[in-house]
C-alpha cells in the first residue's frame, strides 16, 4: 500500500510503500501524536522511516488491494 506524508515547512512529500495495513499506521500514529514522540514506519524492503510526529501535517493511506498494472494472464 502507498503512504503518502505531508511534513510542515517541508514542499515535498514523504511517499512509502508499506505492507502494513492501513489500521495498524493509523494507529501507529494515534499513538505517537498522543505521545508526542515518533512514527515509526517500515517499507516493502524492510527500510525503517522515523518522522516526528508533531511535524505531520498529513497521511494519505492508499488502497489496501491497489491492483498492479502490467501484462499477464488473469
Amino acid at each position: 500500500m502507498e503512504i503518502k506524508i505531508g511534513i510542515q515547512q517541508v514542499s515535498r512529500e514523504v511517499v512509502i510503500e508499506s505492507t502494513e495495513s492501513a489500521a495498524s499506521v493509523e494507529t501507529a500514529f494515534t499513538e505517537a501524536l498522543e505521545n508526542a514522540g515518533v512514527l515509526t514506519l517500515t517499507d516493502e524492503h524492510g527500510r525503517k522511516v522515523l518522522i516526528q510526529a508533531s511535524s505531520i501535517g498529513y497521511i494519505d493511506i492508499g488502497e489496501e488491494n491497489a491492483r498492479r498494472v502490467g501484462f499477464g494472464s488473469v
